[in-house]
């Protein structure tokens, strides 16, 4: 589990491609790697991915077609920057919400513009996620955790600060970028109560 509070950028060091699958490293000079360990989970760019490798400022992932295919993991190439966070600790607080690093789609900046010292973001989701979003409700984009200011149709808002524009990837993001989405982990443990009765 994790928070989507982003603790470092870093970069894609490498990229492996193989038949159904990849191996990527990823490096950040400005990570604590000296408490993680091999087979710790690390989410990037809100992705839960296991460390196989890890070395003073970087570590290698296997990352499988499934990833590949719900994500926008296959459309990074080395030296594009990510959003890092550490698994979750039993006593660590939750300054953002509870995050599976289990995206559920890819999404897409529909729109952006300025908002006073802040950005509106529209965000246009798969229709099949629509049901799971909520106004002020939380969403999860490239590992970062967010609230909702509104939906309409398939397209819901979000209004970001400038302290995390600049400390994760969300600041680089234009219209037309595709964006990792997780919704809620509680509103589809919900659904999946609701369909069992």
């Amino acid at each position: 589990m994790f928070t989507g509070i982003i603790q470092a950028l870093g970069h894609i060091k490498t990229k492996v491609s193989y038949d159904k699958g990849a191996v990527f490293s990823f490096s950040a000079t400005n990570f604590d790697f000296s408490s993680v360990a091999i087979g710790d989970s690390i989410a990037v760019n809100g992705v839960c991915l296991t460390a196989v490798e890890i070395g003073e400022d970087f570590f290698k992932a296997d990352v499988s077609q499934e990833t590949l295919d719900c994500s926008i993991f296959s459309q990074l190439e080395q030296g594009d920057s990510v959003n890092l966070e550490k698994a979750l600790r039993l006593n660590q607080g939750i300054d953002g919400h509870l995050v599976s690093g289990h995206v559920d789609g890819i999404a897409q900046v529909n729109d952006q513009f300025k908002e006073g010292e802040s950005t509106r973001f529209k965000i246009s989701v798969p229709d099949n996620l629509v049901k799971y979003i909520a106004k002020k409700g939380s969403v999860c984009i490239n590992g970062v955790s967010l609230t909702v200011n509104s939906i309409t149709d398939n397209i819901f808002d979000l209004n970001i600060v400038p302290h995390t524009l600049t400390v994760t990837t969300l600041g680089k993001l234009k219209v037309g970028s595709k964006v990792n989405l997780e919704v809620d982990i509680i509103a589809r443990h919900l659904e999946q109560l609701l369909k069992s009765k």
